[in-house]
C-alpha cells in the first residue's frame, strides 16, 4: 500500500537535553503528521544553559546516513540546523544537489547557541554561504546570525526589514529572519520573498528560559511543507506552533523546556 504521510529529513546535531536539534526537530515532526528522519551531524552534551562539548561525526558516516534514508523514504523536505565545519557542510552539499527537484530545503543557520557557544566553526561560514545557502527555499536566522550574513548591526525592525530584503537578494532564497532576541512587546519576525516582504508577530513571552525555539520553528516549516503547505502558510502555522510550544512550556529543574505536544 502506497503511504500518504510524508516524510521530512532533519540533518543536524544530536542534544542530550532534548530541546533543541535532532530530538526537537523530531518532536516537531510527530507532533505536525510527518514521518521524521535524520542525519546526525554532531553529538552535543549541553543544556538549556550551558554547552560543554561538542563531537562531530565523521564525513563518512554523515554521508551514509544521508544516503540511506533516501534511499529509503521519499523525502519531500529537508531542513539543516548545526552542520559544524567545512567538511560536513560539504557532504550535506552534495547530497541536496544530487536531489533538489525532489525535496524543498530549509537551512537554519546555525552558528551560535543561546548560550552563546559558538556551533559553525569560522572556517565553514564562508562555505556555507556561498555553497548551502544558494540551494535553499528558505533560511532561518535569528539576529545575530543575520548580522553575520548581512555585514551589519540589526537593532530595529525597520533594520530587519533591510537586512531580510538584503539577504535574500544576496543568497538567492527567501529569508525569515526572526526577531525574539529584540525583547520587546512582540515577537517579530519578516519573512522576505523576492520584493514581498511579510510581517509575521505573536505576543512576547516573558520570564520563559528555554533553548530550541529556532530548531523548533525551522523544523516546522519544514514539516508544513512536506505536508503541501505554499512558504508563507507554512511559516504562519509554524509561528503558531513555536508559540504554543513556548506558551505551554514545562519546568523542569533550573529550566523551562518547550513542550512539542500537540
Amino acid at each position: 500500500m502506497k503511504s500518504i504521510t510524508p516524510v521530512a529529513l532533519t540533518i543536524a546535531g544530536s542534544d542530550n537535553s532534548g530541546g533543541a536539534g535532532i530530538e526537537a526537530d523530531l518532536k516537531s515532526f510527530t507532533s505536525l503528521g510527518v514521518y521524521g528522519t535524520c542525519a546526525i551531524t554532531c553529538v552535543v552534551a549541553e543544556h538549556p544553559g550551558r554547552v560543554h562539548s561538542i563531537q562531530p561525526v565523521k564525513k563518512e558516516i554523515l554521508r551514509d546516513q544521508i544516503e540511506l534514508v533516501f534511499e529509503a523514504f521519499p523525502v519531500t523536505a529537508l531542513k539543516t540546523g548545526m552542520l559544524f565545519s567545512t567538511d560536513l557542510i560539504r557532504i550535506t552539499v552534495a547530497a541536496i544537489l544530487a536531489r533538489r527537484k525532489k525535496t524543498t530545503v530549509v537551512v537554519d543557520p546555525v552558528m551560535v547557541a543561546t548560550s552563546g557557544a559558538r556551533l559553525l566553526k569560522p572556517a565553514a561560514v564562508q562555505y556555507l554561504m556561498e555553497e548551502l545557502l544558494p540551494l535553499a527555499a528558505l533560511v532561518t536566522p535569528n539576529l545575530d546570525e543575520a548580522e553575520i550574513l548581512f555585514g551589519d548591526k540589526i537593532t530595529s525592525i525597520p533594520a530587519m526589514r533591510e537586512a531580510a530584503h538584503a539577504i535574500q537578494k544576496k543568497f538567492g532564497c527567501a529569508v525569515l529572519l526572526k526577531g525574539g532576541h529584540l525583547q520587546g512587546d512582540t515577537a517579530t519576525d519578516i519573512l522576505a520573498t523576492g520584493d514581498d516582504i511579510r510581517v509575521f508577530e505573536s505576543p512576547y513571552i516573558r520570564g520563559i528560559h528555554t533553548h530550541g525555539t529556532g530548531c523548533t520553528l525551522s523544523a516546522a516549516i519544514t514539516a508544513r511543507l512536506a505536508l503541501g503547505d505554499n512558504l508563507y502558510d507554512a511559516v504562519a502555522a509554524a509561528k503558531k506552533f513555536v508559540t504554543r510550544a513556548i506558551s505551554r512550556s514545562i519546568k523542569l529543574g533550573k529550566f523551562s523546556v518547550l513542550n512539542h505536544l500537540p
